[in-house]
């Protein structure tokens, strides 16, 4: 059990032994801190107070949970931490630390990388099945390229050598606290601007419509055709929901992203397209749209999610919800899905810069062009010269390109002659509960 001695610290502590629930020793030290803002800590270790802006919440000094099974280590570090103006709560293993976040906000992680029982990239992986911003920090004596690579895939803040030197850790931790004072700020300015729901109450109102609306979440299935054979390639799995306030499938992903819940909601999707791949031809091919943020969530790479087992017959349409410049390592992540046999999509192409972003970083197996270049293709010269220049790039650089969106036999007949690979639109087929069949 880690002991601090408060004479040791320079700050006045106190500290308490608990027992946690799962019967590990959970040591918690804290320091009377007293801060008119959130503290932060420049690069050179000297305090300061900035306050976070239109932040209503009582001032607090910033919060790290300080992880290893190292007593002397914990020590020293906890000293120069306290030092700095951080309240530190210390935790002997991994198991008493995934207690204390429970139980307490924290700001920032750091923690050691071998540790018995469980490692610090295991405590990395059961971080982010709940939290997806807080910044990890962990440190090692003895790095290996496997837990470093581990690391970055989980999205670690840093990777530290041991011996660490104070300034580097008081460096670290500071950017690391100003990194999780942005994500809280922008969750704040999604909740206020976002519909207007802001106050606690609205936003356990928006929580209850929420899980009411995944309660009720189905699929339903729209076939893409082959433009050359006239015959169904794949099918499209999009989200319905039934009996609740949120309906359009934008509302319900509006309120994941403010509620921070996007990996939950992505989760609740994919089991039920693999529950539907059981029950499907095994020639079809599934069509699943990905929130960029899932890209971040560890159970899309887990050889035990339900989808993996199909992945071959998956196509992981990556939307445009968010930028995936907030996802780190985008072509290592999309690289580990390719291994295990997904393919890529991305829609959109041609609304802009994003569409063009995308394609750059995730360089697709498959490109749906945005729907605006479709409506009305068969009167239009310019969307026709338009849309085959796309398809030409496109499928030189060995993507295949899907239309979608397709209403009338003129528009159907105009991107078949303009070489589209792929077509999807009422025109074949309504989105259904069953596969439905597609008429030409």
């Amino acid at each position: 059990m880690c002991k601090c001695n408060p004479s040791d610290t320079g700050v006045e502590s106190t500290s308490n032994d608990t027992m946690g629930a799962s019967g590990h020793p959970l040591h918690v030290v804290t320091s009377r801190v007293c801060a008119a803002s959130v503290r932060l800590e420049n690069s050179e270790g000297k305090g300061h107070n900035q306050s976070v802006a239109g932040n209503s919440h009582p001032p607090r000094p910033a919060h790290v949970l300080l992880v290893d099974d190292e007593p002397m280590l914990l020590r020293a570090l906890t000293r120069h931490l306290e030092h700095a103006g951080y309240l530190v709560t210390c935790c002997i293993d991994g198991a008493s630390a995934v207690e204390a976040l429970e139980e307490t906000q924290v700001d920032v992680v750091i923690s050691d990388v071998t540790m018995p029982e469980m490692s610090g990239v295991q405590l990395l992986r059961a971080i982010r099945r709940q939290h997806h911003t807080l910044p990890v920090v962990l440190m090692s004596g003895a790095p290996d390229v496997k837990s470093a690579v581990e690391a970055l895939e989980h999205g670690a803040f840093r990777y530290l050598l041991k011996p660490i030197a104070a300034s580097e850790l008081l460096g670290v931790v500071a950017r690391a606290v100003r990194l999780r004072a942005l994500a809280l700020v922008q969750q704040e300015t999604l909740a206020v601007l976002g519909t207007g729901i802001g106050c606690p109450g609205e936003m356990a109102s928006l929580e209850a419509e929420f899980a009411q609306a995944v309660g009720s979440l189905w699929m339903a299935f729209q076939p893409l055709v082959c433009a050359r054979e006239r015959r169904v390639f794949g099918y499209e799995a999009l989200l319905r929901t039934t009996g609740c306030s949120l309906i359009e499938p934008s509302a319900v992903l509006n309120a994941a992203e403010r509620l921070d819940a996007v990996w939950s909601l992505g989760r609740a999707i994919r089991a039920q397209v693999a529950r539907q791949l059981t029950r499907t031809d095994h020639d079809a091919v599934m069509f699943v749209n990905l929130h960029p943020w899932d890209l971040m969530d560890p159970d899309l790479y887990d050889d035990d999610a339900p989808l993996t087992r199909f992945a071959q017959r998956v196509v992981l349409e990556v939307t445009e919800r968010a930028a995936l410049d907030r996802v780190q390592d985008v072509q290592g992540r999309v690289g580990l899905l390719r291994g295990v046999g997904f393919r890529i999509a991305v829609d959109d192409l041609g609304a802009g810069y994003a569409g063009l972003a995308s394609f750059a970083q995730l360089e697709p197996d498959i490109v749906k062009l945005d729907i605006s270049l479709i409506r009305g293709i068969h009167g239009s010269l310019v969307k026709r010269r338009l849309v085959s220049s796309m398809v030409t790039l496109c499928q030189e650089l060995g993507s295949l390109v899907v239309a979608e969106g397709i209403e009338t036999e003129a528009e159907r007949d105009a991107l078949v002659d303009l070489g589209c690979d792929l077509l999807q639109g009422f025109r074949f087929a309504k989105p259904g509960p069953a596969l439905p069949r597609a008429c030409w």
